[in-house]
């Protein structure tokens, strides 16, 4: 057993130098000075103290950097995870009570023992069920769920809510209250991260900064919020004029926490902490795999699900919540220079230090700014022209993620995200049931076969060439037998069919019968039937089937050879196009 291929960190530790510490530690400040009011916020979002979002930004970036593959991804917690602790714990307890804290625990445990039994198991490939439009309607609703659920801390009135529609409805109840202190901050603070988003980084490089320090300075933007806002709340006394604060936040480290036993409840959260761990890990593994390739590095997904399991295990373990890799951290950890996993093990220690010394300037912050700091770093996720492009390219991916985006902004995130599922399961089986098919001919004058219905070709009235774009399985096997039956109809003349299979990468065992079916079928109507191109896997698993020796015709190693061996000197016909 090769142990570096379970921890990743022997692979880069021994080579561990200076240079690298250097560039390292210069991510880790910037990473921690960004990370510190993101944990704070993400917390807020799942309805959970604010320590606690502290909690999983440190011994989690530390197991990571063990266990995980890919040099730059910064783990821990993230909006959309945030979102679907929220959703699956509102059902089983009061946002704020220790049985709410416990369940957020919970999910966390429970996430990381199936990420790394999926890891272990070799299942990295689930997560390709996951569609690109799925998961881009699934996270652009949650984007906007997100977004609509920050209102109420920026407005600072009482509203709830699980999806778009309950939290409008909410939030227009409660439209009386507002505090215009709250108002005066949240609007300010997220008035000046948008301006700091889109004209900062102008700003800086037109004041003489270079363009990579501009970007960082820019993307660190939200701490300056934090600073300024609790100052001011703190020499205001805002609490006092009914200014929703954080409130006192314990100091210390995370103390070892074990989960709930309580088997009901283990229960009632499988399903919610299985659709967390897909969803974290399909978005972990996206940004890795992303940063990765601009530095020709690779991540292994399998050996990612061990590595987010065992963050996830350990973040329940402290006292955290579900963490997986965040974009907008893992892109600035990039963009500062960081080379290997110990840049997250240093910020670690710096958001260590930060729960340790200043957690009581933490009290006076608004939960307004924290709300701003929501909003903003969820717009980017919100991508509604997407409809319009995938609408414009394939309109059953638009009905999937139109699906998805209206189930997770009606119903829930987690009706979102298996309706995801299960359309886009069903979009495949769909398509693969109706699989491509196209009789050929030849180019005149090369060895090439192409479509007769787009290119100008020779035939054969007498030999057909049917090309099988897909593989052969038990959803589209009927199918096939329907297609050559119908061209048997059609063509009088026809005595041998040939059925070309380059894009055949699997027969299963329904397939097979209806071969076996087909070639009887001819028979009876006095036909021979070929094949052509069969691959070399797909004829050893036929070798050991009757199929070959039943077959009333030959298999061609390629196409031409059969066009060669069954027309010779006939004179073909030219079909135009």
């Amino acid at each position: 057993m090769d142990i570096k291929r379970y921890l990743p960190v022997l692979n880069w530790l021994p080579s561990y130098g200076r240079s690298q510490a250097t560039s390292d530690l210069v991510a880790a400040v910037i990473v921690t000075v960004m990370l510190i009011p993101q944990s704070l916020a993400y917390a807020l979002l799942a309805g959970l103290p604010a320590q606690v979002g502290l909690y999983a930004s440190i011994l989690p970036l530390i197991v990571y950097a063990v266990f995980g593959t890919s040099r730059t991804l910064s783990v821990g917690p993230v909006a959309v995870a945030s979102l679907m602790t929220a959703a699956a714990l509102a059902p089983l307890a009061d946002v704020g009570t220790p049985e709410y804290v416990a369940g957020a625990i919970l999910l966390a445990v429970m996430s990381g023992l199936m990420l790394m039994a999926m890891g272990l198991m070799r299942l990295g490939f689930l997560a390709n069920f996951l569609s690109h439009p799925v998961i881009s309607g699934f996270i652009t609703a949650s984007g906007i769920v997100i977004a609509a659920s920050q209102l109420k801390h920026l407005f600072g009135i009482p509203a709830s809510g699980h999806n778009l529609l309950e939290i409008i409805h909410s939030l227009v109840q409660s439209i009386d209250q507002i505090n215009l202190a709250t108002l005066a901050i949240g609007a300010g603070a997220l008035v000046f991260l948008l301006l700091a988003r889109r004209y900062l980084k102008t700003w800086l490089m037109a004041a003489g900064l270079p363009s990579r320090m501009a970007d960082i300075v820019t993307k660190t933007a939200p701490i300056l919020a934090v600073l300024v806002t609790t100052v001011v709340a703190w020499q205001l006394d805002l609490g006092a004029a009914g200014v929703r604060l954080v409130g006192s936040v314990p100091a210390g480290l995370p103390e070892l926490t074990l989960p709930s036993l309580d088997w009901e409840l283990w229960q009632q959260l499988a399903v919610s902490a299985l659709l967390i761990s897909v969803v974290g890990f399909v978005e972990s593994v996206s940004v890795g795999q992303t940063l990765a390739a601009k530095r020709r590095q690779r991540i292994d997904p399998d050996q990612e699900l061990v590595g987010l399991g065992a963050a996830n295990l350990s973040a329940g373990l402290s006292g955290g919540m579900p963490v997986t890799g965040g974009f907008s951290r893992s892109v600035v950890n990039y963009d500062a220079g960081a080379e290997t996993p110990a840049a997250g093990a240093y910020t670690a220690v710096g958001i260590a230090l930060a729960t340790l010394f200043l957690t009581p300037a933490i009290a006076y912050l608004p939960q307004a700014t924290l709300a701003a700091t929501i909003i903003v770093a969820v717009s980017t996720l919100i991508d509604l022209p997407a409809l319009g492009r995938t609408w414009r390219y394939s309109r059953p991916d638009f009905g999937a993620m139109l699906a998805t985006i209206l189930a997770t902004l009606v119903h829930s995130v987690e009706a979102g995200i298996i309706a995801g599922v299960a359309l886009s399961i069903g979009l495949f089986l769909y398509r693969t049931s109706r699989p491509h098919s196209a009789v050929v001919g030849r180019v005149p004058g090369t060895e090439h076969f192409r479509n007769v219905l787009r290119h100008e070709v020779e035939l054969c009235p007498k030999v057909t060439f049917l090309r099988v774009d897909e593989s052969l399985y038990f959803a589209n096997a009927r199918f096939l037998e329907e297609r050559v039956m119908d061209l048997v109809s059609e063509e009088p003349e026809l005595k041998h069919l040939v059925l070309v299979c380059p894009a055949v990468n699997l027969i299963d065992a329904s397939a097979l019968e209806s071969l076996e079916a087909i070639n009887e079928r001819l028979g009876d109507a006095g036909v021979t039937l070929h094949l052509s191109e069969v691959k070399g896997p797909v004829m050893d698993r036929l070798k050991r089937t009757d199929l070959l020796a039943k077959l009333s015709g030959e298999v061609f190693l390629s196409t031409f050879e059969a066009w060669q061996r069954l027309i010779g000197n006939r004179v073909p016909q030219r079909i135009p196009v």
